[in-house]
């Protein structure tokens, strides 16, 4: 009779165990679940941060350093021909000026929403003058073997002397630009940057 009297405590024991481990095993799910949540988060802030870090550093390398421009047209050929990506170095005219043969990335003074791709022929001081499309600086000749001969132009300038902060310029392919002759002398505050990386096509690739 004790024998059968003990048989229920034990069964209870073991029911006891048996929920015992199941909370125990429930627990450790959780556990493992909150783990895994929270370097889930960590992971998914530490993209956040990486993410505005390189928004933030892509703004200021644009706004101060380098810019990538397309050429639209043909009037700085055969330097450069339409579509051609550029890299503009901005910071160059921060720390520097512009020089006679730079050529500049500019916003229009006609409508300074326009942005156009030039070559500085002349800075301030310097007197410009162009007879029959043969252009000097200082009463020299320009040396432009880069025009070709059937892109030059036949025009009459000057003489005129480059106001003070400003710049003359001009495309290479002369009887097709739309430059200073025209809309006259560029401030330098409205010139963006120095053309100085050609990165496409590759096989034209070009440091200037």
């Amino acid at each position: 009779m004790p024998l059968a009297a003990a048989e229920p405590l034990a069964g209870a024991a073991d029911e006891a165990r048996v929920e015992g481990d199941m909370r125990l095993a429930i627990d450790d799910r959780a556990t493992v679940f909150m783990r895994r949540l929270n370097l889930w988060k960590d992971e998914t802030v530490a993209w956040f941060k990486t993410l505005a870090s390189a928004a933030v550093y892509a703004t200021l390398i644009v706004t101060f350093g380098f810019q990538v421009a397309r050429v639209e047209g043909l009037s700085m050929a055969p330097t450069l021909e339409d579509q051609d990506r550029l890299i503009v170095n901005k910071f160059a005219y921060r720390i520097g000026e512009p020089r006679r043969g730079d050529i500049v990335m500019l916003y229009y003074p006609v409508d300074p929403d326009k942005s156009f791709v030039k070559r500085v022929i002349a800075e301030e001081g310097d007197q410009v003058r162009i007879v029959d499309g043969r252009v000097f600086v200082n009463d020299v000749p320009m040396q432009d073997d880069f025009v070709l001969p059937e892109y030059r132009s036949h025009d009459d300038f000057g003489p005129s002397v480059i106001p003070e902060g400003y710049y003359f310029v001009m495309g290479d392919h002369r009887n097709n630009s739309s430059d200073s002759r025209h809309w006259g002398f560029v401030p330098k505050k409205y010139i963006i940057g120095k053309v100085q990386i050609r990165w496409w096509p590759i096989p034209t690739a070009h440091v200037f």
